[in-house]
C-alpha cells in the first residue's frame, strides 16, 4: 500500500511515517506539505506538484489542504483518509461530496478505543435518559487550536441520536446565572502541557454518577488508526463515505 501524507511535516505526519515503516506491506512514498524539507522521501508543496503514484492519502494536514487534497484525489481516483481535524460545515460539505465519486474514510478521532466508548455512551443515554444528566468534559495539550475538540463533539451527537427530545450543547455555563437545564448536554474543554487527549462522558442521577472514559497516551494510537483505515478503504470499497463504525462492524 503506497501512502501519500499530506501533512508529512507535521507533528502527525512525522507519527504516521514512523509507525507506517511497522506494517507489512505499508510506505509512505511521497509527502505532501506547504512546508519545510524533507530527505526521506519525495515532498511536494503543493498537490499541483505531485508526480508519485500512491494507492491512498492519509491526510493529517491542516482543514486549509482540504479543498486541493480533495481535487487531486478525485482528478487520480485515489481513496483518502481524512484524519484532519477543526473541519467546518463548507469542509464537511466537500467531504461528502467527494465521497460520491471517490472513497472516503473520516470521522473525528482515528481511535477504535474512542469509537467503541461512543457505542457504550449511546446506549447508556438510550438507558438512564431523561433521569440523568449528561456532561462530556475533553482535555488537549496546550497547542490543540479548536476547542471543544472534533471528538467531544462526535460523543455528543452520538448520544443525542437516542434521545428522546434534541439537546441543545452547552459551551459556555459560566456566563449565565440559571440552573441547569434538563434538556442540554454540558461540553467543557481543557488545554493544557502535553495531554494527548482524555474524554470523559459524566451521567449523573440522584445519588449516582456514572462515567465512561478514554486516555489516549502516545500519538501513534491515531497513526496506526489511520494506516488501518487505509488498509480498509483501499481493499475494494465502492465509492462513499466510511468510518469507524464500519470498521467495527467488520471486526
Amino acid at each position: 500500500m503506497r501512502i501519500l501524507l499530506c501533512g508529512a511535516n507535521g507533528k502527525m505526519g512525522k507519527v504516521v511515517y514512523e509507525c507506517a515503516s511497522a506494517f507489512e506491506n505499508a510506505d509512505v512514498v511521497a509527502g505532501v506539505d506547504p512546508y519545510g524539507e524533507n530527505d526521506k522521501f519525495p515532498l511536494y508543496h503543493s498537490f499541483d506538484e505531485v508526480e508519485t503514484e500512491a494507492d491512498v492519502i492519509i491526510d493529517f494536514s491542516h482543514p486549509a489542504m482540504l479543498s486541493s487534497m480533495l481535487k487531486y484525489a478525485i482528478k487520480k481516483k485515489i481513496p483518502v483518509v481524512v484524519a484532519t481535524t477543526g473541519i467546518d460545515e463548507k469542509g464537511l460539505q466537500e467531504i461528502k461530496n467527494a465521497a460520491q465519486e471517490i472513497p472516503v474514510f473520516f470521522t473525528a478521532n482515528m481511535s477504535l478505543g474512542v469509537n467503541l466508548i461512543s457505542e457504550l455512551a449511546k446506549k447508556a443515554a438510550a438507558v438512564l435518559s431523561p433521569d440523568f444528566d449528561i456532561e462530556i468534559v475533553e482535555m488537549h495539550h496546550n497547542q490543540k487550536i479548536d476547542a471543544p475538540s472534533g471528538t467531544a463533539l462526535l460523543l455528543a451527537d452520538e448520544i443525542s441520536s437516542v434521545l428522546d427530545n434534541e439537546p441543545v450543547y452547552e459551551f459556555d455555563r459560566h456566563s449565565k446565572r440559571m440552573k441547569r437545564s434538563k434538556n442540554e448536554i454540558g461540553i467543557s474543554s481543557v488545554r493544557g502541557g502535553t495531554i494527548v487527549g482524555e474524554h470523559e462522558i459524566i451521567f449523573a442521577g440522584t445519588d449516582e454518577v456514572i462515567k465512561i472514559s478514554h486516555s489516549a497516551y502516545s500519538k501513534k494510537l491515531f497513526a496506526n488508526g489511520a494506516i488501518n483505515a487505509a488498509k480498509f478503504i483501499v481493499n475494494a470499497k465502492k465509492n462513499g463515505l466510511y468510518s469507524m463504525k464500519d470498521v467495527l462492524e467488520e471486526a
